[in-house]
């Protein structure tokens, strides 16, 4: 299997599967002399890892990351400093009951990339589904964890934030918009009331062994101007790219997305103007970016999480012989995994956003445009 790597500058390589001894990426190109604890990035995958609620899996997993290589400490610094070569981190698998999928063994959940991997490689690690498994997203939890400290240097300032806003077809009201209150349930939602529908909601889903979908909002703040580039490495679609890249996501939007289809060229346009500390503009219908570079208003992606395929419910399949049977998914899943893909799509908007960064001042180094300056 290729294409286990993300980034053109700063990459990160993610390995392991499901229910395996461990899993976790290496990180390359990781600037040097940036303090680096394990605790800096633990905070990060403590807000991912499994059986924080009852709406999560329960599959009780500490996610305690290691750092293996790519940092020195010694008396003459305050803490370890990353190298510049590459650093690998590790989360060992604890909590694994490869039992439970004994009986799906020779079958396909629909839905699943069960099927896709027999077809390409003629063989399948049924166990939770290997690579295809949402705990592969943990490692890049843990890489964004590098980048956010990287990103604290390069661009102070910047803020990374994600919310659940749709969870099945019931919507938060954006007027109701709340960050602290994203901290304050299970769901990760911007809306105390929407939170509360969405307890009961989802409540009877996994009572009814069914699952639902869910989108996320990833919000960057203080983005600086001039990231990206056009053609082929504009910043929306390396955006797109990771997003995508996602378990379980069939969809991405940037800014007003597929709403601007239903707008006039005169209610899309963000009108311009010159305010004290630079260009200003009336609104963000772009989502902080025009022709793949990056406005220095707040950059804005939406994705859609697919229902989980591994549910109680039967449903008919054929078994890797090709004949017809019926499945149900036993074992510990999660009813809505779009829950806990709301810090991974901040950990890769901050692997992107790093990217570029170092991409940017590869391109022009420390001068960059101006408008109205001298």
């Amino acid at each position: 299997m290729s294409d286990n790597t993300f980034g053109r500058l700063f990459r990160m390589t993610t390995w392991g599967e499901s229910h395996g001894p461990a899993l976790g990426c290496v990180v390359d190109g990781c600037p040097p002399g940036v303090l680096l604890r394990r605790e800096m990035i633990q905070h990060w995958l403590d807000r991912r890892k499994p059986g924080q609620s009852r709406f999560t899996t329960q599959r009780q997993e500490a996610d305690q990351v290691k750092i293996l290589s790519g940092v020195f400490e010694d008396e003459r610094t305050d803490g370890p400093r990353t190298t510049g070569t590459p650093i690998s981190l590790m989360i060992e698998n604890t909590d694994q009951r490869s039992k439970d999928y004994s009986e799906i063994r020779d079958k396909f959940r629909p839905g699943h990339a069960d099927i896709t991997y027999h077809l390409k490689y003629g063989i399948r690690d049924y166990r939770g589904g290997g690579r295809s498994s949402a705990r592969e997203t943990a490692a890049r939890v843990a890489a964004g964890g590098v980048a956010r400290e990287v990103l604290k240097t390069l661009a102070p300032g910047l803020t990374i934030r994600g919310a659940l806003v749709q969870m099945g077809p019931h919507r938060i009201d954006p007027a109701s918009w709340d960050w602290d209150e994203v901290e304050r349930n299970p769901f990760w939602a911007p809306d105390a009331k929407a939170a509360a529908q969405w307890t009961d909601y989802l409540g009877d889903l996994r009572k009814s062994g069914d699952s639902v979908g869910a989108v996320i909002e990833v919000i960057a703040t203080g983005v600086p101007a001039g990231l990206g580039a056009p053609v082929y490495a504009k910043i929306d679609q390396d955006l797109a790219a990771a997003m995508m890249s996602i378990n379980a996501v069939k969809g991405v939007e940037i800014g007003d997305g597929f709403a601007a289809a239903a707008l006039t060229g005169t209610e899309n346009a963000d009108e311009i103007a010159m305010g004290n500390d630079g260009v200003r503009y009336a609104a963000n219908h772009a989502g902080g970016v025009l022709g793949g570079i990056t406005t220095g208003q707040p950059l804005v992606v939406r994705f859609a999480v697919k229902p989980t395929s591994s549910i109680l419910n039967p449903r008919q399949t054929i078994d890797k012989d090709g004949n017809p049977a019926q499945i149900i998914t036993k074992g510990r899943h999660d009813p809505c995994v779009g829950i806990r893909a709301v810090p991974v799509g901040e950990a890769m908007m901050a692997c992107v956003i790093l990217d570029h960064l170092l991409l940017h001042r590869g391109h022009v180094g420390a001068n960059q445009g101006s408008i109205g300056t001298e």
